[in-house]
């Protein structure tokens, strides 16, 4: 199920769905937050656990679509485990970049690394759409890889679809928000957002934190449920 309020033309759809460090998640939030991004719609599919989170006062959707009108960028926001309806939520964004003959999705991933260094998160993509704008801003190409998730079956769909990926090498476990500081400063040199990039890190990591509360209060409210069905089954 789709829903949007608001339809603009020919935009770039950043996606960021749970994931490796959550860098995808970080990111999107950074996102909103700094090009102030308004709500202009939602997604949903059944397969979803029916959970809804209350923050500040304020009803966060499971799915949620975001757009900066400047930018014309729309941002992809979530905040559940999707496990189980990659399929369907990659058809609904595939459905939401044909409605809105969307310019490029860009999709935003933390990949494992066995030598990653101290503060530092090497970055590298893969484009059906702009592979030489990458290389100009010294983005080295993923030669070799497994993405999974909704990325991954978008990925399928490049032949369709202008797609775009940005890996970043994360710590596993909790959220990276330094690997999400890496993204960001290739999504602006990219798209040109023009990010100040002395409050980044701060910023990146009051988003963590944040997205650590909501995190762990979605988790333990699944292992109550859990509990709940084992008691009610006997």
């Amino acid at each position: 199920m789709l829903e949007l309020t608001e339809k603009p033309k020919n935009p770039i759809i950043i996606e960021g769905f749970p994931g490796f460090g959550f860098v995808s998640t970080i990111t999107a939030e950074f996102l909103i937050k700094h090009l102030n991004a308004k709500k202009i719609g939602r997604f949903s599919t059944e397969k979803l656990l029916p959970i809804s989170v209350i923050h500040n006062s304020k009803i966060i959707e499971p799915l949620e679509i975001y757009y900066a009108k400047k930018e014309n960028i729309i941002i992809l926001r979530t905040m559940t485990n999707i496990t189980g309806a990659e399929w369907e939520i990659a058809e609904i964004v595939a459905e939401l970049a044909t409605k809105l003959k969307a310019k490029e999705i860009i999709g935003i991933e933390g990949v494992a690394a066995a030598d990653i260094a101290e503060g530092k998160s090497r970055v590298y993509y893969y484009s059906s759409k702009d592979a030489k704008k990458f290389s100009e801003i010294n983005v080295d190409c993923l030669k070799d890889g497994i993405v999974m998730g909704v990325t991954g079956v978008l990925l399928l769909k490049a032949d369709k679809l202008p797609i775009s990926c940005i890996f970043a090498e994360a710590h596993p476990g909790l959220p990276d928000s330094r690997a999400a500081g890496e993204v960001i400063k290739t999504l602006d040199n990219y798209l040109g957002l023009k990010i100040d990039y002395k409050p980044l890190m701060k910023t990146a990591e009051e988003v963590e934190g944040k997205l650590k509360d909501i995190l762990s209060r979605i988790k333990e409210t699944s292992s109550q449920k859990e509990r709940k069905d084992i008691t009610y089954l006997g």
